[in-house]
């Protein structure tokens, strides 16, 4: 028995107890969480391969006391790991849900020191960044104070580890050990590491010990290429030999004479939308080892590159002293495309000066950071910094006391006596460089080249064109429909015949969906506050709104669970579609509500998507007191009527159903359809202030 109680002592001790007290020797100094980390004899923590045994307390904000026991601590980083003040990996007994709901659940995390960088805050807001831009994985930001062994060390970064799961980079997890059926397409993460902190098929060790290679160097540019999944103790020859092969055909893709063609080319092997946003973070912060250390991934049965996490940011924002960058250190006034590090055999810099050669992708980021910019992206960064700064005041201040504020750690370029004169360095940057990235782009633009049709994220429900869908939830069975009193979306008991039931979805040219109701001609629209997360637990019932497919509150990823049912997932707050409280009751407001592991279970979150009636010939009516727009579709003649025709001076677009312009014309002249192909059209243009959009269905 008393062999037994030993057992059961040491079992608990191995996890942390969720409903931990108090503790008057583990306090919170400022209003950040505080982590107490002790190894058990005492040693520092110095090595970047020899794992140390330590316990951990952490004080959350509500002064409990949460406590682990034999987790193993290194210092991690390369650069950084010299550095006094040093960066950790955790690695717990169990997997832990250390930052709660919405963050993974894993036994891996990371403790960053942000040495190199004064404000403390580069980092994280770059992980707002790629939040904001639509990026699917960003590291976590959860700021704490650190005491070592007793000694107090600093602020530092609670984050997340770049590895594969739910809520990192979500790819599917492959087998180990293999089988036969075993399908070896994906998941993968890699990295283009400057670094080359892999093993490759040519080291000694290799040859000796018939290990297999956990990194490669491309063939055409000596892009070296780290594989981070699947791990190096479980990967595979096979699984080796299949990635690099699809790496390669990528980068073969790219420096042929047809790398520009729509199929032969690379463009089908990138997703554009990931890369376009990661490569937008990449130029806005100025991250001079954007390409030198660049992490991307693969799917399952799914032959694209992925792009991101964004990650290690601390020498971004004009944070680095190394003037051989075009004889500066200056970045302000410099894209990371042309003085950044990553050249040959040390990054894939290459890459995307290729890309950049490509109207298509010029096109391509003009159009993306337009939409980033008037969506606020400069005004959303600064209020982060002020937020942020806020937040760890007390902290810096501490931390400051132990570092001093004004002697250089890595690559300050700048040293102030304050905190706040790091902090508004950071400001004027980011200000400053995205006016120049605007009139920098606009610059590569090509100027006789028309622009291609960019490559389209596929979503996972493909729409007949010709149709329209109710979205019926799988709890109640009661459907999408539209309070036209208040412009707002809840939803009734089905009703076949009712078209306020009845949904348009027309695919966009970024890949994302764009839904109209056909009663109302209202587009669904998410007005979640700009602060919403995945996560934030907002609960705004969604609504109507006047159609604009160039919004993001407007557009929408439709999103394959099991079982043939879906998430509604908005681009804006990335929430999902959620019945309020699953009721069936008629009138149930559904919410824009937090998107977690939970997406693929809670039947308030999914929902049947089912044809339920056909899109007739003919055209929407458009009209206003002094024009309107009608077809002939004998002649296949568009046109506007009015009493002073000429004064019709607007422009009209003439989209096809993946959200594609086909031809633009002034409303005064008119067009003929017939020299399109017979298909479904939106009909779209502004006037006196006012978005119009219709449909046309033609037939010759």
């Amino acid at each position: 028995m008393k062999n037994l109680w030993i057992v059961l002592f040491l079992a608990l001790s191995l996890v942390g107890s969720a409903n931990a007290q108090p503790d008057a020797d583990h306090v919170r100094l400022t209003n950040l969480p505080h982590i107490y980390i002790n190894t058990f004899t005492g040693r520092p923590i110095t090595s970047k391969t020899t794992m140390v045994y330590t316990k951990m307390w952490y004080v959350n904000e509500q002064d409990s006391v949460i406590f682990y026991d034999s987790l193993l601590v290194r210092v991690r980083g390369n650069s950084t790991a010299d550095l006094a003040k040093k960066p950790y990996k955790l690695k717990f007994n169990t997997k832990e849900k250390l930052l709660g709901k919405g963050y993974a659940n894993t036994k891996k995390w990371t403790l960053l020191a942000n040495h190199g960088d004064k404000t403390l805050l580069r980092n994280a807001i770059t992980s707002l960044m790629g939040e904001r831009a639509g990026l699917k994985f960003n590291p976590a930001a959860k700021f704490v104070d650190l005491t070592l062994n007793g000694n107090y060390i600093g602020n530092y970064q609670l984050s997340d580890q770049v590895d594969v799961r739910p809520h990192r980079v979500n790819v599917a997890e492959q087998d180990y050990p293999l089988t036969e059926t075993s399908n070896i397409t994906g998941g993968y993460l890699l990295e283009a590491d400057g670094f080359k902190d892999f093993r490759s098929e040519w080291d000694w060790d290799v040859w000796i010990n018939d290990l297999t290679p956990t990194g490669f160097y491309t063939y055409n540019k000596n892009v070296p290429i780290r594989i981070h999944y699947p791990d190096e103790d479980e990967i595979d020859r096979s699984q080796f030999e299949y990635i690099e092969e699809f790496v390669n055909d990528f980068e073969d893709r790219l420096f042929s004479e047809s790398f520009t063609d729509p199929v032969r080319g690379y463009r089908p092997m990138v997703d554009s939308l990931s890369l376009v946003n990661w490569y937008i973070c990449t130029e806005v912060s100025a991250n001079v080892d954007g390409f030198f250390s660049t992490y991307f991934y693969k799917h399952q049965d799914d032959d694209r590159i992925y792009w991101g996490p964004l990650w290690d940011y601390d020498i971004a924002y004009n944070n680095d002293d190394r003037t051989d960058r075009g004889g500066t250190n200056n970045t302000e006034k410099q894209l990371m495309k042309d003085h950044g590090y990553g050249d040959s055999g040390s990054g894939c810099k290459q890459w995307i000066q290729k890309m950049w050669k490509d109207p298509w992708f010029a096109r391509l980021v003009n159009r993306r950071y337009k939409e980033l910019v008037d969506g606020g992206l400069e005004q959303y960064l600064n209020d982060k910094l002020d937020s942020l700064t806020t937040l760890i005041d007390a902290s810096q201040q501490l931390n400051y006391q132990r570092w001093g504020i004004s002697t250089q750690a890595l690559r300050e370029r700048v040293l102030h006596n304050t905190y706040n004169g790091y902090v508004q360095d950071v400001r004027t940057f980011i200000n400053r460089h995205m006016a120049y990235l605007t009139q920098a782009f606009a610059k590569l633009l090509p100027d006789d080249v028309p622009e291609p049709e960019p490559e389209v994220k596929i979503p996972d429900f493909i729409a007949d064109s010709q149709s329209y869908y109710s979205f019926i939830n799988a709890g109640s069975g009661t459907c999408f429909d539209v309070n036209v009193q208040f412009d707002e979306v809840c939803a009734n008991r089905r009703d076949t015949d009712s078209e306020s039931q009845q949904w348009y979805v027309q695919n966009l040219s970024n890949g994302y969906l764009f839904i109209v109701n056909r009663a109302t001609g209202h587009a669904l629209y998410d007005p979640s506050p700009s602060e919403s997360t995945a996560t934030t637990n907002v609960g705004a019932t969604l609504q109507v709104a006047t159609p604009d497919s160039t919004d993001i509150h407007q557009q929408w990823d439709i999103v394959r669970q099991a079982d043939g049912l879906y998430n509604i997932v908005s681009r804006w707050s990335q929430h999902a579609a959620n019945l309020s409280n699953g009721s069936s009751d008629n009138g149930t407001p559904i919410l824009s509500y937090t998107s977690d592991e939970r997406d693929a279970l809670s039947n308030n979150r999914l929902w049947r998507i089912e044809e339920s009636g056909s899109i007739s010939n003919g055209i929407d009516t458009a009209n206003r007191q002094d024009y309107a727009l009608a077809y002939n579709p004998q002649s296949g003649r568009l046109h506007f009527g009015a009493d002073n025709l000429p004064a019709l001076s607007f422009n009209v677009s003439i989209y096809n159903t993946r959200g594609h312009r086909v031809a633009t014309f002034r409303a005064a002249d008119g067009y003929d359809m017939s020299t399109l192909p017979a298909a479904l059209y939106i009909i779209s243009w502004k006037c006196d202030g006012r978005q119009h959009s219709v449909k046309l269905l033609t037939t010759k």
